[in-house]
Formats: structure tokens, sequence, C-alpha cells
């Protein structure tokens, strides 16, 4: 290197003055000069340059293609799924310790707090659609611990339509436009009813969207539900099954289907952030629903619950809410795009204590949701400000390069290096007595629809709803039904709603004019094993009759007993799920249940 060049120095770092992402955000326009996108000043953005005062342009005119050029590929993907959302950011507030079964640093005592930003959204719809939409509504939390980032990716429902994974996709087709007419369902319903009438299991989460809980009054009225199992395990390797609940302090809302009519397209997004902007900030209270694993094997036995399975709830009086903390949305976001479109959640994005379950549906979840970010915002998704965490750590791996990375980690090694070792905390958690000692042949599996995947929506129907709820929800669902062209789709639904309650079916027939077949047994399912077939010509899903890898088992997914088994070492605490902090593990006597 010359003196000449040795001699000039860098202004605030290597290639000069960085602006970070918080100095971006928070800058007024007064404060800004107008530049191309490499910094260069311009006089004035709408000039362009050409040949004479009449001619062509001239394609030296970089201002004019770094505009064009830039305006061309604003837009990434929209999600598939939950495309029309909004969204805020907030804090989170431990309310009550959660030690004696979590060792997650978020719950370890009573105040602490951590950085939040939650997405709320519509399921089926565009991003451009109606957000006062009948349709389930995503409520996703990112809570930025000290530990690293744990998504909670949630609903405002406690179940789904479904709880075989491989169903997902194609369920979502049935809530989109029609490949060939391009109609959405206020056209032709069809799809959205053929799919519900040969998959049964869907029909409490029916009941909830079609009553009046299916238009929630905004977001900021309406409750959230984790849905899935997970585990929690404390500091002494015990564990228990978990699922998470935050209630809305502000109570719930709903809108009738007449009076949505009168609703803006986008006035969940205006009322969520209005009312934090004049601060009326939304807040909502958080709960763990848990049981021990020997319960969740007598649940099964004997109540037929299945902790596995998403279309499943647990009863609330054995398995009483416990609460942990509250959060509270107090900040909208200063760009829409930078932090809510690109706000990317991952139900894998787990903290020390918190683990998966075998849930099928969450298993499945753990690889699309962060597989869907690096396809819709790339592979690096995680170093953008919204996705980045909070730790007191500098962050340390071996993630490389790929389009856009921005910390890539300096001149660090990008292998395990003795040359310039990193540093690493010690394991709080001994995976090998948390989850199951899975051995097993390969198994083929389809789920059995049975009497008691009936039972939540008849309790739904015939203790929750009174009379006027009832009305509302025939009225709204036969008027959904008007627009499917098929009768025998209708007259299968009848049959499935002749399962939760004859009076809802009686109801249902009235109202559409269609007499429906006498119950499930004489129907055969194109999705689903039907468990209450009136022969075997009727059980197997799609018609396979075969003998070879016949996919229904008799636990129909769920824990039985002989499922979790003591660890062979008796020098480690952990039990597997068995007991809790030196409680038998008996039902009745854990966590106050």
């Amino acid at each position: 290197m010359s003196p000449a060049a040795a001699a000039v120095q860098p202004l605030d770092g290597p290639g000069g003055k960085f602006r970070t992402y918080e100095d971006d955000r928070n800058a007024p326009s007064e404060e800004t000069v107008y530049t191309t996108g490499n910094g260069v000043p311009m006089p004035h953005p709408y000039e362009t340059q050409r040949v004479g005062t009449n001619g062509p342009l001239l394609l030296q005119d970089f201002h004019l293609v770094d505009l064009i050029s830039h305006f061309d590929r604003e837009r990434i993907p929209e999600r598939v799924v939950h495309a029309k959302g909004s969204g805020a950011h907030g804090v989170f507030t431990c309310t009550k310790t959660l030690e004696d079964i979590c060792l997650a640093d978020i719950f370890s005592k009573e105040g602490k707090q951590c950085p939040l930003t939650v997405r709320f959204s519509t399921v089926g719809g565009e991003s451009g659609s109606h957000d006062c939409a009948r349709d389930p509504r995503g409520f996703s939390v990112k809570f930025r611990t000290e530990e690293g980032n744990w998504d909670l990716v949630a609903n405002n429902t406690p179940v789904f339509f479904l709880r075989d994974p491989a169903k997902f996709p194609l369920f979502i087709h049935t809530q989109k436009r029609h490949p060939a007419t391009h109609l959405s369902h206020a056209d032709d319903s069809t799809m959205f009813w053929d799919y519900l009438s040969q998959n049964p299991e869907s029909a409490h989460q029916v009941l909830i969207l079609m009553g009046d809980r299916g238009i929630p009054y905004g977001y900021r009225f309406m409750h959230g539900y984790g849905g899935h199992t997970l585990k929690l395990v404390n500091k002494a390797g015990d564990w228990v099954y978990a699922q998470f609940h935050m209630k809305s302090d502000q109570g719930t809302k709903f809108i009738t289907q007449e009076d949505s009519l009168k609703y803006s397209p986008d006035f969940s997004q205006k009322d969520l952030y209005e009312s934090i902007e004049k601060g009326d900030y939304p807040s909502w209270t958080c709960y763990w629903q848990t049981m021990t694993a020997k319960e969740a094997e007598e649940l099964w036995d004997k109540q037929r619950i299945n902790v596995f399975d998403l279309t499943h709830v647990w009863p609330q009086k054995q398995f009483p809410l416990r609460e942990v903390g509250k959060f509270v949305l107090n900040e909208n976001a200063a760009n829409y795009f930078a932090e809510i479109e690109q706000v990317a959640f991952n139900p894998s994005h787990m903290v020390p204590g918190i683990e998966p379950s075998a849930d099928p549906v969450l298993q499945s979840r753990l690889f699309s949701y962060p597989d869907t970010h690096r396809h819709r915002v790339g592979v690096n998704y995680q170093q953008l400000p919204v996705n980045s965490t909070r730790t007191n750590y500098r962050m340390g791996n071996f993630q490389r390069d790929g389009s856009m990375a921005f910390f890539n980690q300096g001149a660090r090694p990008n292998y395990l290096s003795s040359i310039q070792p990193m540093s690493f905390r010690q394991r709080t958690v001994d995976l090998d007595k948390v989850h199951g000692q899975f051995t097993s042949g390969a198994v083929t599996f389809l789920s059995e629809i049975r009497p008691e995947d009936f039972n939540a929506p008849r309790a739904l129907y015939e203790r929750v709803f009174d009379e006027d709820a009832k009305q509302r929800l025939v009225k709204n669902m036969s008027g959904h039904m008007s627009n499917c062209k098929e009768k025998e789709i209708i007259k299968r639904m009848i049959a499935i709603f002749r399962e939760v309650s004859e009076d809802l079916a009686s109801r249902m027939e009235k109202a559409t004019g269609i007499k429906g077949y006498d119950g499930i047994r004489k129907l055969r399912f194109n999705g689903t094993h039907n468990g209450m077939a009136a022969d075997d010509s009727y059980r197997s899903a799609n018609g396979m009759l075969g003998k070879v890898g016949y996919s229904a088992v008799p636990n129909n997914g769920a824990p039985e007993y002989g499922t979790h088994k003591q660890p062979e070492s008796r020098d480690h605490p952990g039990t597997s799920g068995l007991r809790v902090n030196g409680s038998t593990g008996q039902a009745g006597v854990t966590n106050g249940h």
C-alpha cells in the first residue's frame, strides 16, 4: 500500500459511515436528500434524459432505469395463506412465574419483560381481500426473549379443520378461487363444502367458523389459541404437555353476516392502527394449559380426547388455565412492508424450556413455515430487523452467504475452528429424556372419524350456543351453501351435522330445502376412514379396500397407555412427563388439576 493511500482514514469504519436501521426508520423526510439507489443526489425525480426536446429516451439515464427497474420488483410473493394481515409492536410482561414447570427465561420471574411483534390475519383471502370476511383469523406472536426468538403461530380458534398434515395444501386450495372460473366462495362455494363433506373431523371448526366467532369485530376483540400441543420442561428435566391461550382484555365482539357489508375492506387494519395511535392500547392475558403424559394417556383411554389432535380441545375444568403474563400492543409499524409484510413467524423457533410434541400437524409446520419464508422473503430472512433477535450476547454460527447476506459474520471462521474458537452455552434441556424413545417400523397413517370426534361440536351447539346463536349459525351456513352447485354435497354435510345434533340437521334441512342422509354410517369419505361405518364397504377412505398397508390404526394417533416410558437411566431427574416436581402424575393432583 502506498504512503498516500495509507494516509486516507475511513470515516466510521471500513468503507465509511453506515446508516443504521433505526436511523433510517425514524428519520423525517426533511432530513433526507433525494438520491439514486447508489446515493448520488439528483435535482428532481421527474426529469428524464432524451434525444432533443421530442426524441426517444436515453439508456444512459441511470436515474430513470434505477427508478423503474426497482419499481418493477417492489413486490415479494404474498403469503399463500394469511396474505391479508395487520400488526403492531408491544411488550410482554410475566405476571406469574412458571419456574416449577418451565425453565424458559421469559417466564422465570414476575415482572420479566421482552419486546414482541404481533401479526393478525385472515386465512384464505388475497392481500387485497376484505378483512371482515368470514374466516379464521391468524394470531402470531414473535417474543424476542433474552434467549432468542420464540414464535407462537396461533389462530383465534382453539381447533382447526384437519389433523392429517398432508391435507393442508389441498384444503387451502378449496379456500381459494376456482381454478377454471376464478370465482371465490361469494359466487361458488362448491369446493369449500365438497372438502368439508369428505372430511367430517372438521365439524367443530365449521360450527365455530359459521357461528358468531366467524367474523370478529376487528382484531382487538378476539382471543388467540396456540392449538398445537407443546412440551414445557423445567430445570429438573421434568416436562408436561401444554397449550397456550391468549385472552383479549377487551372482551370479544362479533359482526353478523348482514352487518359485515357495512364495514370497509380494511376495517380491522384501521381499527387496530387508530386505537394504538390514540393511546387505546389493546392487551391480552396469557395462559398455559398443562397435563402430564400419564394424564394424556388417561384422557385418551377414558374420554377419547387426543392431545395430538388439532380438532380436539382439552376440557378446562379438568385442565384449568394457568396465568403466566400479559402483552400490550403500544406501537404501530413505521413502515408496513418492512415490519408487517416481511415479519416471518416460525413455529420451530423455540427457546430452552419449550419443545414440540408429536402433534403431526405441528411437526409438518415445523418444516413448512421456514421453508416458505426462505422462498418468499429470502434465505437470510432472519437478518431483517423485524425478524432478528434481541439477545445480550453476540450471535455466531456457520450460516453464510446466500441472497442479500448483510450480517455475514466478517472474517470469523465459517467452520468449527480450534484457532478462533467460539463459546458455547451448557446444555439446559436433555432431549433424550424430553422426547420419546420412538422405536418402530414405518407406519402408513390416516386418521379415522369416530364418535368422539363429535363430542366437542355437540357440546358447543347444545350447551354454548343459545337459541339466537343457533339461528344465526343455520342462516350463515344455509346462505353460504346457496352457492354450492351440488345437492349431494349438502346431503352429506347434513349427515355430518346429524352426528353432531339431530336438531341442527333438521334445521339445516328446513333452511336448505334438501333432505340429508341419515347419519354417516353408510357414507364413504375420500379424505378419512369411517370408523362409524355400517360395514367394511364404507370404512376405507377413497375405497382403499386392500388389506396391504391399511392406514387406520386402533389408537387413531393418540398417546395410548405405555406410550411414555420411564427413562432407563435413573440418575437423571427427568421423568418423560410421568410426574412434575415430585408429583405422582395422577389425574387431578398435578398443577392444580
